[in-house]
C-alpha cells in the first residue's frame, strides 16, 4: 500500500502578493528614507555621511540575521519564523522613531535588520518549496514584480512624510506596516513546509550544512553573481542622496521620482526576464546581462573621470545609472534560481546563506562609497563597476563549475 504523500501548497497569485509585500520591508525599510539623509545627519549630531552608516548597519544585521533564519524555517516551518522576525522589526521602528542618540539609531537600525532578514529568507525558501526551474524562475519573477513597487513608492512616501512631519513618522509608517503583514501573513498564508518535511539540527550541524552548501561550485558560483548584483544595487542607493540631491541638486521630491523612475526600469528588466527563460537558457540571459552592466557601468567610471558624468550633464548621469540597474532585473531571478537548484532539501538554509552573502556585501559596498570623498558622480560609478566587474569574474567561476558538473554526468 502506497504511504500518502501530502500535497504541497500553491502560491496563488494573492498568495504570491503578500509574499511581494512582506519581502518588500526590506525596500521600504532600505528607501523610504533616502531622503531623510540630510536630516538625519543633522538631527542626530553626528556629521556627513553618518546616515550612510547607518544604512551600512542595517545591511549588516541583514546579513547576521539571514544567517540564522533559514535553519530556523527549515526546523520551525516558514509561517512562525515570520511572524517573530515581522515583530521584531516593526519593534526596532517604533525604536528609531523615539531615539535620539546616533549609537541607540544604528543599535535599533541593527536589531531591526535582525527581524527583517526573516522577510528576506523565507519567501523565497517558500517558493522553492513548491516550484523550481523555469516555474520557480516565473513565481520569483511575479514575486519581483510586487515587491519591486515599494522602491518606486518608498522615497515618494518618505519625501511626502517629510512635507508634513518629521523624519521620525518614516519608522512609525514602517512598524505600522509590519504588523498589519502580521495579521495578513497569520490568516492568509499556508505553511509550504510540512512538518514531516523539518529538519532539526544542532549548532554545529548547521554550521555544517552552511559548509556543504557554500562548497558546492554551483551554489556559490550564482550566488556571488546574485551578490555582487545587490553590490551594484547598494553602491547606487548608498551614493544616491548625496549624488542627487547635493551634487545633481534634485529636491527630496525629485530624488524619489527619478528613485522610482529608476525602481521602474529594474522591474521591467525583471518582467522581460520572466518571458524570455521561456526561449532562452537562463544562463544565456544570466550572461548577457553581466556584460550589459560591465559595459555601462565602466563607462559611467570613465565618464565621470572625464568630468562628463556629474553636474554639468545630470540627465546622462541618470540615464547611465538607469541603464546599470535595469540589467540587475535579469541578473538577480536567474541567479537566485540556479543557485538553488542543487539545494531543495535545505532551501531555507541555502535562502539564508544566498542572503548573508548579498547584505555582507551590500554593507562593504555601502562603506566604500561612504569612504570616498562626496565629489561628483564618481564614488557611485566607482562602487557600481567594482561589483559589475566582480559579477563578471563570479561568472568565469559558474562556467567552470557547470562544464565540471556535465563532465562528471557524462562520466557516470
Amino acid at each position: 500500500m502506497r504511504a500518502h504523500v501530502p500535497a504541497l501548497p500553491t502560491l496563488t497569485f494573492p498568495l504570491i502578493v503578500l509574499l511581494g509585500l512582506v519581502t518588500a520591508i526590506g525596500p521600504l525599510a532600505t528607501d523610504m528614507y533616502l531622503p531623510a539623509f540630510p536630516q538625519l545627519d543633522h538631527d542626530l549630531a553626528h556629521g556627513p555621511g553618518a546616515a550612510q552608516m547607518t544604512l551600512a548597519a542595517w545591511f549588516l544585521g541583514l546579513a547576521i540575521g539571514q544567517f540564522s533564519q533559514g535553519p530556523l524555517s527549515d526546523r520551525f516551518g516558514r509561517k512562525g519564523p515570520l511572524i517573530v522576525g515581522l515583530g521584531i522589526f516593526a519593534l526596532a521602528s517604533a525604536g528609531c522613531a523615539l531615539a535620539h542618540d546616533y549609537g541607540l539609531f544604528c543599535f535599533f537600525r541593527f536589531l531591526g535588520a535582525l527581524g527583517g532578514s526573516a522577510c528576506a529568507v523565507i519567501p523565497r525558501a517558500s517558493v522553492r518549496d513548491v516550484a523550481t526551474g523555469r516555474k520557480g524562475a516565473h513565481i520569483m519573477a511575479q514575486l519581483t514584480l510586487v515587491f519591486g513597487v515599494m522602491p518606486i513608492l518608498a522615497p515618494t512616501l518618505g519625501s511626502l512624510v517629510m512635507q508634513f512631519g518629521s523624519w521620525r513618522n518614516i519608522f512609525w509608517f514602517a512598524a505600522v506596516y509590519a504588523a498589519l503583514a502580521i495579521v495578513a501573513t497569520q490568516i492568509m498564508l499556508p505553511d509550504t513546509l510540512a512538518p514531516e518535511r523539518r529538519i532539526r539540527l544542532a549548532a554545529s550541524d548547521i554550521l555544517s550544512r552552511y559548509r556543504t552548501i557554500l562548497a558546492e561550485p554551483v551554489f556559490l558560483s550564482n550566488a556571488l553573481i546574485t551578490s555582487f548584483s545587490s553590490f551594484v544595487m547598494f553602491a547606487y542607493l548608498g551614493g544616491a542622496p548625496v549624488l542627487f540631491e547635493q551634487v545633481l541638486g534634485f529636491s527630496p521630491s525629485g530624488f524619489g521620482i527619478f528613485f522610482g523612475v529608476n525602481a521602474s526600469f529594474f522591474i521591467l528588466g525583471t518582467q522581460i526576464n520572466g518571458r524570455l527563460i521561456h526561449h532562452f537558457p537562463m544562463p544565456a540571459i544570466l550572461e548577457a546581462a553581466i556584460l550589459w552592466s560591465c559595459v555601462l557601468s565602466v563607462v559611467f567610471v570613465v565618464l565621470a573621470v572625464m568630468g562628463v558624468a556629474g553636474p554639468h550633464h545630470p540627465l546622462l548621469t541618470c540615464a547611465l545609472i538607469t541603464s546599470t540597474t535595469a540589467a540587475l532585473g535579469f541578473i538577480g531571478p536567474n541567479g537566485t534560481v540556479l543557485s538553488f537548484s542543487r539545494h531543495g532539501q535545505h532551501a531555507g538554509s541555502a535562502s539564508a546563506l544566498l542572503g548573508t552573502l548579498q547584505f555582507a556585501l551590500g554593507a562593504l559596498s555601502s562603506v566604500l562609497v561612504g569612504l570616498m570623498p562626496q565629489h561628483g558622480a564618481l564614488p557611485t560609478a566607482i562602487g557600481m563597476a567594482t561589483g559589475a566587474l566582480c559579477m563578471a569574474g563570479s561568472n568565469i567561476l559558474r562556467r567552470q563549475a557547470t562544464d565540471a558538473n556535465e563532465h562528471a554526468e557524462q562520466e557516470a
